[in-house]
């Protein structure tokens, strides 16, 4: 890298990658929209390639210009991993550890974080709710330290992985529904139920629509949203039903009125667990968190948390609703 190239320059390119706006990337980085905007020019002229596409606005890098966010967002990156090394050996970890999380994962997030902060009670943790392909995009970008996501057909390349449980699903239905004494529910059976779910943009949701698909149903979910809190605020009022993910019993259990029956097999047990991105140097405060999770069986936890709920409300000796 050219000597004349500064970090400042770096920082003032990552936050317009992230921006995408010349006057709110300044603001984020405390300066004024034309020092930044001399600062980039700068930077072009120190490496002899043009990096921003020019226009009254702004519109998108140039093909180097993609390639020279990655690299800066690799230096700040391998920058701030310097300064919480050097913090860890001064004072312990101090560091904010920065999770990106599906939205089926997130009632499991504490089960993570309780260890880790248990160990280094000078960290903090930042929790995003995130589709599976923004965690493999922002961890390739620098931008997460951890996601916990989906690990079906293996670790994304250039990520390792660390299995933490298998998704199970249940129906969450009012208490009064011909269903809720069941032992089991069929699929097919479920997807005649007024349903929120997920939207089709998250992976919990593809996955319901294929088992659906294999059972001969379709899944028409009336309410659709992105986050498990807008489920549970619907699912809350027993107007709607819904296709849960286990880890829901763990952190809110079942609501008052509602009973939650396993969905029959055979049904997808998609793997759920830690993904960091391999680069070097790693990530201290990654390398930390997978070090403290792995003293929690958290699949133990999950399914001590489904016993619970089932004991609680028992169900009849009915067969399987189809």
């Amino acid at each position: 890298m050219p000597g004349d190239i500064l970090i400042r320059q770096l920082e003032y390119l990552v936050a317009l990658a992230r921006e995408q706006h010349f006057g709110r990337a300044a603001a984020a980085c405390h300066a004024s929209q034309p020092a930044l905007s001399t600062a980039l020019r700068k930077l072009e002229t120190a490496l002899g390639v043009t990096i921003v596409q020019r226009g009254p606005r702004f519109s998108g890098f140039t093909p180097e210009g993609h390639r020279v966010v990655g690299w800066a967002n690799r230096i700040l990156a391998e920058r701030d991993a310097l300064r919480d090394d050097l913090d860890r050996m001064r004072h312990g970890l101090v560091a904010t550890v920065r999770i990106g999380a599906i939205p089926t994962a997130v009632p499991a997030t504490s089960l993570l974080t309780a260890p880790f902060c248990a160990r280094h009670p000078l960290a903090r943790v930042r929790i995003e709710v995130l589709s599976s392909r923004e965690i493999v995009r922002r961890l390739g970008e620098f931008d997460l330290d951890v996601g916990l996501t989906y690990l079906d057909g293996g670790a994304p390349a250039a990520h390792t992985a660390l299995e933490l449980y298998r998704e199970q699903y249940l129906l969450l239905t009012t208490a009064d529904s011909p269903l809720a004494q069941l032992r089991t529910v069929g699929w097919a059976a479920a997807a005649e139920l007024p349903l929120c779910t997920l939207g089709p943009n998250m992976r919990n949701r593809r996955i319901l629509d294929a088992a659906m698909e294999a059972a001969g149903a379709r899944l028409t979910p009336v309410v659709e949203a992105d986050n498990v809190a807008a489920l549970y605020a619907h699912v809350a009022t027993h107007r709607w039903s819904s296709i849960i993910a286990h880890t829901w019993l763990h952190a809110f259990g079942v609501p008052p009125g509602m009973r939650a029956i396993p969905l029959a097999d055979p049904g997808p047990r998609p793997a759920v667990g830690i993904v960091i991105a391999d680069h070097h140097p790693g990530s201290i405060v990654a390398t930390a968190l997978i070090d403290a999770v792995r003293e929690v069986d958290v699949s133990e936890v999950l399914n001590r948390s489904v016993a619970a709920a089932m004991a609680r409300h028992p169900a009849e000796d009915a067969p399987a609703s189809s």
